[in-house]
C-alpha cells in the first residue's frame, strides 16, 4: 500500500471498486482526515476510464454544497491519477438499505430531500450526474447526506461528452426512459433516478425489477409501477404522489425542476417532522446500531430528542390529536342538537335520523387540478373554474368526473376518486393536453384565450 500521496500520509484502505481504490488518509499541514480516491493501475492505459476519472475531479472542483462531496486537491504522480477529497464519515445508501429492508418514510423524505437540493445546485450550473443510486449517495454520522462520483456526468462546460448519441450511460436499473434510449438528457432525466431511489427507500425494493419475459430498462421504458402505497399502505398519499411524479415516463410531466421537488418535500416533512431533519437522520442511524449512542449523544441536542431519547411526538402525532379531539368535540355537540331536537319536538314526532345528519357533516375532499397549457376545467354541474388555479377546489368525498376543455384542443374527460382530506394533502390531478388531446379543428388563434 502506498504510503504518502503529496503532502498526504495515508492510513487505510477504506473501499475498492472496478476503477478505483478509496484511501484514508490525514492531510499532515492541516491535520485533517481526507479520502484519496486512486484510479487502479489496472486501468490506468483506458483512455475512456482515465477521462472519465479526470472528468470527476474537473467536475468537483467547480462545486461547494454542503451535500455534494468536495475536492481538495488533484495530483498525477509517476503516471498514477488521484483525487484527495472530502472524508465523510457514515455509511453510503447501498449499505443502508441492504442493512435495513427499507427506511421509515420521513428518514426517506429527508435524505431524498438533502438529494434533490444538491441536483439543483447542479443542475443550475447546467451539469446533469447522470448516475443518481444509493451506491452514490452517503448518509453521514452527523446526519448530512453527501452526492459522490461525478465520472459521468454532463457539464455543458466540456465540450467531450464521452457518450454518443444513441448509447444509455448509468446504471440500468435506475435510468430514465430516456436514459435508456440513449437521447440526450436534461435535469428531469436525475429526477427520475432519484424518484427510484425515493421508492426504493420506503418501500425496500425498486419499482421496476427484472423478470423472465421482460428486462429491467423494457419495464423502465412501458411498463408503469406499482404505487408505493399499495405495497406499504402507511406510506402517506402525499409522498406517494410525489414518487408518482417523479417516476412519469414522459419528461414533461415530472417535477420540472428539482428545486420543484425540494419544495414539495419539504411540505411534506413540515408536516411529520418537527425536529432538525440532519437531528432527525442521526437518531435513525443510532436506532439501527450504524452509529452508536455515546456517538449520537455528541451530535444531538438533549433538548430536541427528549429525555431518554424517546422522540418527541411529531406534527403529524399532534394533528392526529388535534383531529381527535375536533371529532369528539363534533360528537358531543351532534349529541347535544339531537337532544335539543327530541325535547323540542312535538310528542308523538318521530327523532331526525342519525344517519342523515352524518350524511349532512361528512368530511369533504380536496382536489388539485394541473392543465398543460391551460384550460378550462368543469367538475360536475355546479364547478367550473380556469387553470393555472392557486388553491384545490372543495368536493364531495366520492367520484367525480372532471371535462377539460381549450380553444387549442378537444375536450377530454377524467375519472377521478377524491378521499376525504385536507387542502394541504388533496388529490391531485394532471392533464397534458398535448399529449392527451386532439388539437381542434375549428381552433382559431384570434379567438384564443391568453
Amino acid at each position: 500500500m502506498l504510503e504518502r500521496i503529496g503532502n498526504c500520509r495515508i492510513v487505510e484502505e477504506v473501499a475498492s471498486g472496478g476503477m478505483a481504490v478509496v484511501y484514508r488518509a490525514v492531510q499532515d499541514p492541516l491535520n485533517r482526515t481526507v479520502a484519496i480516491k486512486a484510479l487502479k493501475s489496472s486501468v490506468a492505459h483506458e483512455k475512456q476510464l482515465v477521462a472519465r476519472f479526470e472528468r470527476e475531479a474537473r467536475a468537483l472542483a467547480n462545486l461547494l454544497h454542503e451535500s455534494i462531496v468536495h475536492i481538495y486537491d488533484f495530483y498525477e504522480a509517476r503516471g498514477a491519477l488521484f483525487i484527495v477529497m472530502e472524508y465523510v464519515e457514515g455509511i453510503d445508501l447501498y449499505d443502508l438499505l441492504e442493512r435495513c429492508g427499507r427506511l421509515p418514510y420521513d428518514v426517506s423524505a429527508a435524505i431524498a430531500m438533502q438529494v434533490a437540493r444538491a441536483l439543483d445546485y447542479i443542475h443550475y450550473r447546467a451539469i446533469v450526474h447522470r448516475d443518481v443510486k444509493p451506491a452514490n449517495i452517503m448518509v453521514s454520522r452527523q446526519g448530512a447526506v453527501k452526492v459522490m462520483d461525478f465520472g459521468i456526468v454532463r457539464d455543458a462546460a466540456l465540450h467531450d461528452d464521452l457518450t454518443q448519441t444513441g448509447t444509455g450511460v448509468g446504471t440500468p436499473s435506475y435510468m430514465s426512459p430516456e436514459q435508456i434510449l440513449g437521447d440526450r438528457l436534461d435535469a428531469r432525466s436525475d429526477i427520475f433516478s432519484l424518484g427510484i431511489v425515493l421508492y426504493q427507500m420506503v418501500t425496500g425494493r425498486k419499482p421496476f425489477v427484472e423478470s423472465e419475459d421482460k428486462s429491467v430498462m423494457h419495464k423502465i421504458r412501458l411498463d408503469k409501477h406499482v404505487r408505493a402505497r399499495k405495497l406499504v399502505p402507511d406510506v402517506p398519499r402525499e409522498l406517494s404522489r410525489i414518487i408518482d411524479r417523479c417516476l412519469q415516463k414522459e419528461p414533461k410531466a415530472r417535477w420540472q425542476s428539482a428545486q420543484a421537488l425540494v419544495m414539495a418535500l419539504e411540505r411534506f416533512l413540515s408536516r411529520h417532522v418537527d425536529m432538525n431533519y440532519h437531528a432527525r437522520l442521526v437518531q435513525f442511524l443510532r436506532d439501527k446500531a450504524v452509529i452508536t449512542k455515546l456517538e449520537a449523544d455528541e451530535y444531538l441536542n438533549p433538548g430536541i430528542v427528549g429525555v431518554g431519547g424517546d422522540r418527541q411526538p411529531t406534527l403529524a402525532s399532534r394533528g392526529a390529536l388535534r383531529k381527535s379531539l375536533q371529532v369528539q368535540g363534533s360528537i358531543a355537540a351532534g349529541a347535544a342538537v339531537m337532544m335539543g331536537l327530541i325535547h323540542l319536538a312535538p310528542v308523538g314526532a318521530e327523532p331526525p335520523v342519525a344517519e342523515d345528519l352524518g350524511a349532512a357533516h361528512a368530511s369533504p375532499g380536496y382536489l388539485n387540478v394541473v392543465v398543460h397549457p391551460w384550460g378550462r376545467v368543469s367538475i360536475g354541474d355546479d364547478e367550473s373554474f380556469y387553470t393555472p388555479r392557486a388553491a384545490p377546489v372543495e368536493l364531495p368525498a366520492g367520484t367525480h368526473t372532471v371535462r377539460v376543455e381549450s380553444d387549442y384542443f378537444e375536450a377530454i374527460e377524467r375519472e377521478v376518486e377524491v378521499e376525504p382530506g385536507s387542502p394541504d394533502d388533496p388529490a391531485e390531478l394532471f392533464v397534458d393536453l398535448e399529449e392527451s388531446a386532439v388539437p381542434s379543428e375549428w381552433f382559431d388563434p384570434a379567438e384564443a384565450q391568453p
